[in-house]
């Protein structure tokens, strides 16, 4: 079987993303351009300001004259090659090997893969579909080597699939930058007037190595078959995923156990050497009538170690229904984080979350959910209490902002305050008695008021006074007015926690 490759062209490729992220600017002429030497110099253009006479490496200024209309967006450094990478990724569906080959192209080695579209022609017309159905602007060609697929997917006018051993007669009428030459050696061709692939085949290759050097000479026997040409193709990143399966289909627990084990140890091994860990994980077990069992876990900070994540994993063992027993154990890493080694200390002890054990416990008792449920609360920058804390992941973040200090608060916090009615002597002074839930709480003390505001660039709202009271029986609570007394109007009154 001879070899085939396949060459894709992205013509438009930078202004073709920006066109699907602001679709508005599909009928507007615009362009890329970076800055040099006081100047800027066009590096991309879409297909309406290429209708306008607008070229790659025009002068910002000069392009102006002809369209001054022409919207200049600033030039993104290796945002190409980022596309064609991810491009490239996505394409590995088609086949294994896929090489970036900038300026905005992909090569592919695509022998041995067209049968399965039902043959050469629809495996192209699909690529093609699939990139056109995407927004990007594309040409594709296939032939028996890289360089001439190449050749033809930029030149090319006629059939984009070129025969098995045709590849001469496919670059024989093609101009010289079909060879992928430098701007140097084009622009002496052009002087020597050489404007065919044609022309250049007449002359012997000594001449032409001679007078051009061995890159041309080179270009042409690879794109004819006559010198091979190797591909450096892009390396998926493997996935976070260990997979055993079993000679004897597993029923007991006891075997379930052994095979997570033996699943994490290879996990955690490759996690280590990379400096990860992981957060999220989970175990599929696949049994042999065609059904499967699942079990998650998740983790407060990034984990490696076995014995923990196997202690995470142990207490749902017990939710797996082995039926006829699990032929394959499939153990996949759903989340992982980057493992920050903490700072080794003569210090004894290493209190509050830092701490590798009290994470670990808190990872145990958080998978217990039925029975435990733990939160954390960091500060947030608004003065109204209910607003002034936000709910925080379990791991050593630090707060971002320090908690006030000095300040009374209660311990137990409303998420809400609840309107409560109360009777007060005069304006501007704690209630004597307020009503609850159904029941009736005379005022002993008070402390107060506490004037709080609310941030008046958010939203309107009225200010809140607030006050610490106690009752008869020693409970204190903390109620606030909203607003003041004013023409004739009574403010509301709210319950919005409770003191020890």
């Amino acid at each position: 079987m001879s070899s085939r490759y396949a060459a894709i062209y992205f013509p438009y490729l930078i202004t073709d993303w920006m066109t699907l992220r602001k679709p508005s600017q599909r009928n507007v002429p615009f362009v890329f351009a970076v800055s040099s030497h006081g100047r800027k110099v066009i590096t991309a253009v879409n297909p309406v300001a290429e209708g306008q006479g607008i070229s790659v490496g025009m002068v910002v200024a000069d392009a102006r004259v002809f369209v001054p209309g022409l919207q200049v967006v600033d030039h993104r450094e290796g945002l190409d090659l980022k596309l064609l990478e991810a491009i490239g990724f996505w394409l590995i569906r088609y086949t294994p090997v896929v090489s970036v080959d900038p300026p905005g192209g992909l090569l592919l080695n695509v022998t041995g893969c067209a049968h399965l579209w039902g043959g050469e022609k629809a495996y192209l017309k699909e690529m093609q579909e699939r990139l056109q159905g995407k927004g990007y602007r594309v040409r594709i060609a296939i032939a028996d080597t890289p360089g001439a697929a190449w050749a033809v997917a930029r030149f090319g006018k006629a059939d984009p699939l070129v025969q098995p051993g045709k590849q001469r007669e496919a670059i024989l009428p093609l101009p010289p930058a079909a060879l992928r030459l430098q701007a140097e050696t084009l622009e002496l061709l052009q002087k020597l007037g050489l404007y065919r692939v044609e022309d250049l085949i007449q002359i012997p290759f000594t001449a032409l190595r001679k007078r051009f050097g061995e890159n041309l000479q080179t270009r042409l026997r690879q794109a004819l078959g006559e010198e091979e040409e190797f591909l450096f193709p892009l390396q998926p990143v493997a996935p976070y995923e260990e997979r055993l399966p079993c000679l004897e289909p597993v029923r007991t627990a006891a075997g379930i156990e052994t095979a997570l084990r033996q699943l994490l140890e290879q996990l955690c091994r490759r996690l280590s050497e990379e400096g990860k860990g992981l957060r999220k994980a989970e175990l599929v077990c696949y049994r042999v009538d065609g059904k499967s069992q699942k079990i998650k876990t998740g983790t407060n900070r990034p984990s490696s170690h076995v014995e923990h994540l196997f202690n995470l994993f142990e207490l749902q063992i017990s939710q797996i229904r082995p039926g006829l027993g699990i032929e394959l154990f499939l153990l996949r890493a759903e989340r992982i984080e980057p493992v920050t080694r903490l700072q080794e200390s003569c210090w004894a002890g290493n209190p509050g979350l830092a701490d590798e054990n009290l994470s670990e416990l808190l990872d145990r008792l958080t998978g217990k959910a039925d029975t435990c449920t733990i939160r954390r609360y960091f500060p947030a920058e608004h003065y109204w209490p209910e607003r002034s804390v936000r709910e925080a992941p379990l791991n050593n973040r630090k707060p971002p902002i320090p908690w006030q200090e000095g300040i009374r608060r209660p311990i137990h916090l409303l998420p809400r305050p609840e309107p409560i009615k109360v009777s007060a002597p005069i304006p501007d002074y704690p209630p004597m008695l307020f009503h609850y839930k159904g029941k009736v709480r005379k005022i002993t003390k008070a402390d107060g008021p506490e004037r709080i505001a609310h941030e008046w660039w958010l939203e309107q709202a009225e200010l809140r006074d607030y006050y610490c009271v106690e009752d008869e029986q020693g409970r204190r609570y903390w109620l606030f007015r909203s607003g003041h007394y004013a023409n004739s109007q009574t403010p509301g009154w709210f319950i919005h926690g409770f003191f020890a």
